[in-house]
């Protein structure tokens, strides 16, 4: 039974494209010291670029310019939204929520309910979920849910830090996952189940939180255990998969579309080898847009609609792992 059904989806890409070569640059005397050729990142990755804002661009401007453009595709009066949901892992800062800046960039209904949703890189299938119920239950009529994520700061200063003469080959490898971060912003629209025929269908989660230690994020920096962070969403990832056989009657056959959070080269083809899913069923932003965290999933989705490869009637595989360690996964119908 559809929960609820999506009107628009919208991503706005960062405009500001650096190369994996020019991140390295910036900490080429510690690659050469401890043995390391150039090209390192793309390389062990397969993120060959990510993209920046521009430097006075916040989280909420950048979710803004994304609800703007699912808002003006939708067709759905402003007054009409009855909550804004905002899923950024970046923010312009701690408080008030991100939310309530986006709710009032656009204007939107003094009675339209505004709040943040953080849950690493799952936030925006939380949002969609806790929309579609919101929907579905009479509470409110129309959703609009926004992420904005900016990598630049948390580059930047990691970058500065790899620099330094005593950097370590632990540290480096500690602070490598940072250099992937991409850029982007996602906003989407949800309305009730007979307002469009992308029908929001399922979702199965599954939590292994002793692992909670793997990957931990700061505004400007990120430490991770990439192998054992790999390993143990990968592990995860099965018995999600697993649960979404049994409950929503997925099969590696009957997946049209697999639409992932995406690290890199090495996370996609782990788990989707581990799934027995077929790559090639897969929308890849990575190589260009690097890990854009929570805007992953919805800038992936837009992009593979945009570009035409998803057609009325395919089901959508919406998947990804969160530091945490959470998996999802979420039916959709188009």
């Amino acid at each position: 039974m559809a929960l609820a059904s999506i009107i628009s989806v919208a991503h706005v890409d960062a405009p500001i494209r650096v190369e994996s070569e020019v991140i390295e640059q910036g900490f080429a005397e510690t690659l050469s010291r401890l043995g390391q050729r150039p090209g390192l990142v793309r390389a062990l990755t397969g993120v060959v670029a990510r993209r920046f804002w521009e430097a006075h661009i916040q989280p909420s401007d950048a979710a803004t310019m994304a609800a703007e453009k699912a808002l003006a595709q939708s067709g759905i009066p402003l007054q009409k939204i009855g909550v804004l949901i905002n899923t950024s892992v970046s923010k312009d800062f701690i408080e008030p929520s991100i939310a309530s800046t986006v709710h009032g960039n656009l204007g939107l209904n003094p009675l339209c309910l505004n709040f943040d949703v953080s849950n690493a890189c799952l936030a925006f299938l939380d949002a969609i979920e806790i929309a579609s119920l919101m929907i579905r239950t009479g509470r409110v009529e129309y959703a609009l849910i926004v992420d904005g994520e900016s990598s630049r700061l948390p580059v930047e200063t990691t970058i500065q830090v790899l620099a330094q003469a005593n950097m370590s080959e632990v540290e480096l490898r500690d602070h490598f996952a940072t250099l992937t971060l991409g850029s982007g912003a996602a906003a989407m629209v949800l309305g009730p189940v007979d307002q469009s025929p992308h029908q929001v269908t399922g979702r199965v989660s599954v939590a292994a939180t002793n692992h909670n230690a793997l990957c931990r994020g700061q505004r400007d920096h990120m430490i991770t255990d990439a192998p054992a962070l790999l390993q143990a969403g990968v592990d995860l990832a099965l018995q999600a998969w697993e649960r979404a056989q049994v409950e929503m009657g997925w099969s590696a056959e009957n997946i049209d579309h697999l639409i992932m959070h995406q690290v890199g080269s090495a996370h996609s083809r782990s788990v989707l080898n581990r799934l027995g899913l077929d790559i090639s069923r897969a929308y890849l932003t990575y190589p260009e847009f690097g890990n854009m965290g929570p805007a992953s999933i919805p800038v992936t989705l837009s992009k593979a609609v945009e570009s035409g490869i998803v057609t009325s009637g395919q089901q959508l595989a919406l998947m990804g792992i969160g530091s945490g360690l959470n998996c999802s996964m979420m039916g959709i119908k188009w």
